[in-house]
């Protein structure tokens, strides 16, 4: 049970790293490349031999979201409550997802073209940064529930970062639906908080 808890644990920091950079960049038009680059080539990766192999196959790689779960699991914990609403709202949108089998076959096809782009250029060139964007506008963004993400308006006036939003939410659902694949529920984040807090530790420690 202990290897599903960290399965469970390391989805979930997918989640709350790519929300953690929806909240940077619209606050500050910017995300640190190395974060930003793992959160899109989590996307692109559809045949992962493990739960880690979709981040790169190094703890290293989830650190931003391992230390961000660390402060929202702790007691009465004020810290990044913007993050938490974009994952929990994230989750909620993957839940929709997984009742959409026409949907998951289109956003499936169309990340296997993203990604042989994505070897011609890199996974962070704007053009598949922009491809990965128009994907989540044109399917998950049409659910009634939609993230409306808060930030500076200079910043997400402009189509480059927008485009960097949207690639960013595309990233979080697909960790959620990581999450989920592996043993991952709602429930857990109120009655196994202590479970999950415990393996963000351990994993932490490996840093």
């Amino acid at each position: 049970m202990s290897k599903n808890w960290q399965d469970i644990t390391i989805a979930l920091a997918g989640v709350f790293q790519a929300t953690t950079l929806v909240d940077q960049v619209a606050k500050t038009g910017h995300v640190p490349a190395d974060v930003f680059k793992c959160s899109m080539e989590s996307i692109l990766d559809l045949n992962p031999a493990s739960t880690l192999d979709v981040y790169g196959g190094n703890i290293e790689n989830l650190r931003t979201g391992l230390e961000v779960m660390r402060e929202l699991l702790r007691p009465n914990s004020q810290q990044h409550r913007e993050v938490l609403r974009y994952g929990l709202g994230v989750l909620h949108l993957q839940k929709k997802l997984a009742g959409r089998r026409d949907m998951l076959n289109v956003i499936g096809s169309r990340i296997e073209q993203v990604s042989q782009q994505a070897q011609h250029f890199s996974s962070t060139h704007d053009n598949v940064i922009a491809n990965l964007g128009t994907l989540y506008t044109e399917t998950l963004s049409t659910f009634r529930f939609r993230i409306q993400v808060n930030g500076d308006y200079n910043y997400l006036q402009q189509q480059r970062i927008a485009n960097q939003i949207r690639a960013l939410l595309l990233a979080a659902v697909r960790s959620a639906i990581l999450w989920r694949q592996v043993g991952g529920n709602r429930w857990q984040l109120l009655f196994n908080r202590k479970d999950i807090a415990q393996q963000v530790d351990n994993l932490l420690r490996r840093i």
